[in-house]
């Protein structure tokens, strides 16, 4: 947890999409702006297809959803570490899994360490996806007393921003 005297931290959530990793570049070079440390969360959540556990399709057998997560969350990152030089800049950089709702859990994690704001990455879907599905993004926006927000990776040719 941050201290009273620490700087207050953004939050940057991420499910290993490309549009968490747009979402994490995006967070890291706002951090490395403000000289403020970056925490990333991804909210281990039980998927209806497996339940308890992360599928892997090289992995004979199936592993605990915590262990398979905390694995993912490392690969994601030393990825993003390639990609992304803001990483390398920043000088507190923090990851951090939690377990049930994605929302829910941003959030509370959010007021736990006093985040500053919260960025997450979104598909954007529209129409009659959104109404069906809804957008953990979304949802965390409305509810979030900080501010968020909401990153998009470039369509396939676009320059990112």
């Amino acid at each position: 947890m941050v201290g009273p005297q620490s700087k207050q931290p953004i939050l940057v959530a991420v499910d290993f999409s490309s549009h968490s990793a747009a979402a994490l570049a995006w967070a890291a070079r706002l951090a490395r702006d403000r000289s403020v440390p970056l925490l990333v969360l991804h909210v281990v959540h039980d998927p209806a297809s497996a339940p308890g556990y992360y599928i892997q399709q090289s992995e004979p057998e199936l592993r605990r959803l915590e262990e398979r997560a905390a694995d993912l969350l490392n690969e994601f990152m030393a990825e993003q570490h390639k990609v992304c030089p803001e990483l390398a800049q920043l000088s507190e950089l923090q990851t951090m899994l939690a377990v049930g709702l994605p929302a829910t859990r941003i959030l509370e994690v959010a007021q736990k360490v006093r985040a500053s704001q919260i960025v997450v990455g979104s598909q954007g879907r529209t129409g009659l996806s959104q109404l069906m599905l809804g957008s953990k993004a979304q949802r965390v926006a409305q509810l979030a007393p900080i501010p968020v927000t909401i990153v998009k990776a470039p369509e396939h040719g676009q320059p990112e921003a």
